[in-house]
């Protein structure tokens, strides 16, 4: 779970974890809370006095469980570690852990372009599920259109533009500033070109889920109930 984390961020996992077992009065850490301190740490605390209405209860329920069954029907996609619709202290009602075997420092196209699938898999089940959509896919749209601007403008991963450079990034350590080099006929074909990428993959997901609606039902229905299930639990309710 801890992949990929810097040692900064370890530090805080131990720290956020020894607090833990200080306030269950224990004298050792236990697994179950540096589980949770790694959460925390990427995610912030859960916010108890957040109550959602059943409605909407049922809606995170069915967005999770969009992304995680998207995330599991695809090749080259992180395996699912846990889904929860627990209220957490960011401003997220709720999220799908997904965690690499081992760090990662390379990414294929097709790997990024199953991860744009699996952000919009949550918007894609809620429409499909109560057929509207709300304001919670805000972060995943972020997500996606920054990772399908990138795969064009700085990958190389668009046909029409090659190994172009279309946008610089300076002071990466700091913030990331990115600016385009290009002109504004290639701006508007760029910006194209992510609404193509970003419509696309909301498409493929779209058609995971409807050939696998069974699944979904069932499965947001589960978590609906428990409000946290492990990646475990979701797998074994998938292959049965």
């Amino acid at each position: 779970m801890a992949s990929g984390a810097s040692g900064a961020e370890l530090a805080n996992i131990v720290n956020e974890a020894a607090l833990r077992a200080v306030r269950r009065g224990s004298k050792a850490a236990m697994q179950a809370d540096f589980e949770e301190s790694i959460e925390v740490v990427i995610a912030g605390y859960q916010k108890k006095n957040s109550i959602l209405t059943e409605r909407e209860k049922m809606i995170v329920a069915y967005h999770e469980i969009g992304h995680a069954l998207v995330a599991a029907m695809q090749t080259n996609s992180a395996p699912v570690q846990k889904i929860t619709i627990v209220p957490r202290t960011s401003g997220a009602l709720g999220y799908t852990m997904q965690v690499d075997e081992g760090n990662r420092y390379l990414m294929s196209k097709e790997e990024i372009e199953n991860k744009i699938a699996t952000y919009t898999g949550g918007r894609a089940a809620e429409q499909l599920a109560v057929g509207s959509v709300s304001t919670g896919a805000a972060n995943d749209i972020e997500q996606a259109t920054r990772l399908a601007r990138a795969m064009i403008t700085r990958y190389g991963m668009s046909d029409e533009f090659g190994m172009v450079a279309l946008e610089t990034v300076t002071n990466q350590y700091l913030g990331g500033d990115s600016s385009l080099a290009c002109s504004v006929e290639t701006q508007t074909e760029i910006d194209r070109q992510v609404v193509e990428l970003i419509k696309k993959q909301y498409d493929k997901a779209m058609n995971i889920l409807k050939e696998n609606k069974t699944k979904l039902d069932l499965l947001a229905k589960h978590l609906y109930e428990r409000e946290t299930i492990t990646g475990e639990e979701f797998m074994c309710i998938l292959n049965s």
